[in-house]
C-alpha cells in the first residue's frame, strides 16, 4: 500500500501560530529578534523545506533568506514569510540585512560554524548586539500536534510493513548490504521520501555493534541479526529495530531476548506525563540488571523523534526533564555481547495524557528463521 501524499503540508495558520510562540519566547528572553539557522527549525516555523536558508523572526515579520534555486519553492511552501534572495553568501546577505536593524538578535551558537559566525558578525557590523539563545525552537518542537502525531504514526506504519517484508528475506548467504538496499528501495516504493538514517543491518558478532553499518558480510547459520530502520514520510521520521535469529535459538540467547523485551515493557509502563526522562531509562535498566545484563546495555533507553530522528528529550541516565503529553520518543533497550552478538528491540511511543501508546505495532516476539 502507498502512503504518499502530495505536499500541501500544514495549514498556514499553524506556522503563524508557531511564529507567535517564538515571538513570545524571545520576548521573555528580552531579545528583539531570533535568527534561525538550523534547517529543521526553519521548516518547523515556516514550511520551507529547501536545503539552504535562514529565518529571521521579528515582532512584526518573519523573513526567509535563501537563494534563487528556491524562489518558487519558498513562495509555495512559506507564503507567510517575506522572501529575500541572497546576493553572495547566505551569511553575508543576512548580516547586511541585520546591519539595518536595531536591538539584540538571538542565535544558537551550537548550530553555527565558527566561519559562518564570523561572516555574520562582520557583515552585520560592530553595533549590532548578539545574544546566545539556545533551544527556543527545539523546546516548542517537543510537544507534537495531533497532525504531527498522525504523520509519525503513518511513518511508523510504513516502516513496520517494510521490516516485516525484509525479515522474510533474512536467510543464510544473504549479504547485509543487500538487505539494507531492500530496505531503502521498499521504503520509497511505499511513499517514503527517504530513510530517517542509513539502515543498520548487522549479523553475527557484528550485531554487538549498536551502530554497525551494513557490509558485504553474508549472514551465517545460527546467529543473531539486528535490523534498525526508519522512514521519512511527509517530513516526519519513524524508527524501528527488530532482532531475529537464523537457526534454532539457544537457551542463553532466548534468555537475553526475554530480558530486553521485559526491559522495553518496563520502560513503556513508566512512560507517562510528569515522569522524569531518566526514570524511564531507569525502569529499563533495572530489568537488565536483574538479569545480570546491565553492563551490556551501553546507550540510553530512547530519544525524541519528529522532523529529525534525534530530538529532545533524551531518555538517559540522570535526565531530569519531566515528560509532557504529546511527546513522541523511541524506547530501545539492548544488550551487546562482544564476540557473540547483540539484541535490540525498538518502537516509537506517544506520551498520551494518561500514559503512552505505541505508534509502531510490528510483533516483538523472537523469530527463528
Amino acid at each position: 500500500m502507498l502512503y504518499w501524499k502530495a505536499a500541501g503540508d500544514m495549514d498556514p495558520a499553524i506556522y503563524a501560530t508557531r511564529i507567535d510562540r517564538v515571538r513570545a519566547a524571545i520576548g521573555r528572553k528580552r531579545i528583539d529578534a531570533l535568527l534561525v539557522t538550523h534547517l529543521p527549525n526553519v521548516l518547523y516555523l515556516s514550511g520551507f523545506s529547501g536545503d539552504s536558508g535562514y529565518l529571521l523572526v521579528e515582532p512584526q515579520r518573519a523573513t526567509l533568506f535563501t537563494d534563487g534555486r528556491f524562489t518558487v519553492q519558498a513562495g509555495e511552501e512559506a507564503p507567510g514569510a517575506k522572501l529575500v534572495l541572497q546576493r553572495g553568501s547566505l551569511p553575508a546577505t543576512v548580516g547586511k540585512h541585520l546591519a539595518r536593524t536595531k536591538g539584540i538578535v538571538g542565535y544558537s551558537p551550537s548550530q553555527l560554524s565558527l566561519l559562518t559566525w564570523h561572516a555574520l558578525r562582520q557583515a552585520a557590523g560592530a553595533t549590532l548586539r548578539w545574544r546566545a539563545a539556545e533551544g527556543i525552537v527545539e523546546a516548542l518542537r517537543v510537544v507534537k500536534s495531533p497532525q504531527e502525531i498522525a504523520e509519525i504514526r503513518q511513518a511508523g506504519k510504513v516502516v513496520c510493513e517494510v521490516a516485516r517484508e525484509v525479515i522474510g528475506l533474512v536467510r543464510p548467504g544473504v549479504r547485509e548490504l543487500d538487505l539494507a538496499a531492500e530496505i531503502g528501495y521498499r521504503l520509497r516504493r511505499k511513499g517514503a521520501t527517504g530513510e530517517s538514517f542509513a539502515a543498520i543491518v548487522a549479523a553475527g558478532p557484528r550485531s554487538a555493534l549498536p551502530h554497525a553499518r551494513p557490509t558485504a558480510r553474508r549472514i551465517g547459520k545460527n546467529e543473531l541479526v539486528v535490523l534498525d530502520l526508519g522512514a521519512i514520510l511527509r517530513r516526519y521520521c519513524s524508527d524501528l529495530t527488530r532482532t531475529v535469529y537464523v537457526g534454532s535459538v539457544p537457551a542463553r540467547v532466548r534468555r537475553w531476548y526475554r530480558a530486553v523485551k521485559e526491559a522495553q515493557g518496563a520502560a513503556l509502563d513508566a512512560l507517562k506525563p510528569g515522569v522524569l526522562a531518566g526514570d524511564v531509562d531507569r525502569a529499563a535498566r533495572r530489568v537488565l540488571e536483574r538479569y545480570k545484563l546491565g553492563r551490556y546495555f551501553v546507550h540510553s533507553t530512547g530519544h525524541g523523534i519528529g522532523l529529525e530522528i534525534h530530538e529532545a528529550p533524551r531518555l538517559g541516565r540522570g535526565q531530569g526533564t519531566p515528560l509532557e503529553a504529546g511527546t513522541v520518543v523511541t524506547i530501545e533497550p539492548g544488550v551487546y555481547i562482544e564476540g557473540v552478538g547483540g539484541i535490540r528491540i525498538e518502537d516509537d511511543a506517544w506520551v498520551t495524557p494518561n500514559g503512552s501508546e505505541l505508534l509502531t505495532t510490528l510483533g516483538r516476539d523472537l523469530l527463528e528463521l
